[in-house]
C-alpha cells in the first residue's frame, strides 16, 4: 500500500512599489491546496513546484512577509515567473 503525500500550496504576492518583500496571500493543505492551484490555473498565474520552499512558507501567517532566509529561493521563483511573462509577451 503506497502512502499518498498530502498536497500543499502557498500563494505569494509582491508589489515592488508597496512591499518590502513578497507576502503570503493564501496557503493550505489537501483540498484547500488543490483549490489554490485551481484558482491560479484559471487565472493564468504561473505555478512552480518546490516542496522545500512550500514547507518553509506554509509556516507563515497570511499577509506575513517572507523571512530573509528564503529570499534567494523566492527570488529564483520570481525570476521564473518574470521569464514566463516575457515569453508570453513576445509570442
Amino acid at each position: 500500500m503506497s502512502k499518498r503525500t498530502l498536497k500543499k500550496a502557498v500563494a505569494l504576492k509582491y508589489d515592488k512599489l508597496n512591499d518590502r518583500a513578497p507576502k503570503v496571500t493564501a496557503k493550505g493543505k489537501g483540498s484547500v491546496a488543490e483549490k489554490i492551484i485551481e484558482i491560479a490555473q484559471n487565472h493564468g498565474i504561473p505555478i512552480k513546484e518546490d516542496p522545500d520552499l512550500v514547507e518553509a512558507l506554509i509556516k507563515l501567517e497570511i499577509n506575513q512577509e517572507i523571512p530573509p532566509e528564503v529570499y534567494v529561493a523566492v527570488a529564483e521563483l520570481l525570476a521564473f515567473v518574470y521569464s514566463l511573462n516575457q515569453k508570453k509577451k513576445n509570442g
